[in-house]
């Protein structure tokens, strides 16, 4: 089990208790949609942010980006945290079919997914030990081929499959989420750019 400061965001009760048998943290849902009109919800996880930041854990739908891409416009960006699940494909055990997408959400990911998306987006390194590290950036995207370019596209999506991560990534999300996944070394190695040109 991991623990950490942070409340972690989910999208309804059924991923809280999932959650619950993985991380030691106050856990708490969005209802779904429902956040988008609850006002004294909205100012509960505003007041948690700014007391303890967030770690957002939404599935990795449609659904589940926009109730994430919400939350990142009421909350100041440096108080959030982003776990990403990947887009693994199938049927939670309690519903009669699988969500529109095909795809399982936070209640149908084993342990292991779970204690991997939530270790990777670093909010566990909270000790004061983290090292800070040169961050990859858009123009590092753009050396790469990964943006501006013809394929950049599949590139981004074939980038994202070997990462495990949600193929709906695209933008700010996908540049935070390469920061997450990976070191600027290991960016350097798998994209390796002539510096002598720049």
């Amino acid at each position: 089990m991991v623990t950490t400061q942070r409340a972690v965001i989910v999208e309804g009760k059924y991923d809280k208790i999932r959650l619950a048998a993985v991380v030691d943290a106050l856990i708490v849902t969005t209802e779904g949609f429902g956040i988008f009109s609850d006002k004294e919800k909205q100012r509960f996880l505003k007041k948690l942010a700014a007391e303890k930041g967030l770690l957002i854990l939404t599935d990795s739908d449609a659904a589940g980006f926009k109730i994430r891409n919400y939350l990142k416009n009421i909350v100041p960006e440096e108080q959030i945290v982003h776990a990403y699940i990947p887009d693994i494909y199938g049927k939670e055990r309690r519903k009669d079919a699988p969500s529109r997408e095909g795809k399982l959400g936070v209640e149908g990911m084993d342990t292991v997914a779970l204690e991997e998306a939530l270790q990777r987006c670093g909010a566990f390194e909270e000790g004061g030990n983290a090292v800070p590290r040169r961050e990859i950036t858009t123009a590092d995207l753009f050396d790469a081929g990964l943006t501006g370019k013809p394929d950049s596209a599949e590139k981004r999506r074939t980038l994202l499959r070997q990462l495990g991560l949600p193929a709906r990534l695209t933008g700010k999300s996908f540049l935070q989420a390469l920061n997450v996944f990976m070191t600027r070394e290991e960016f350097d190695k798998l994209f390796p750019v002539d510096r002598n040109e720049e």
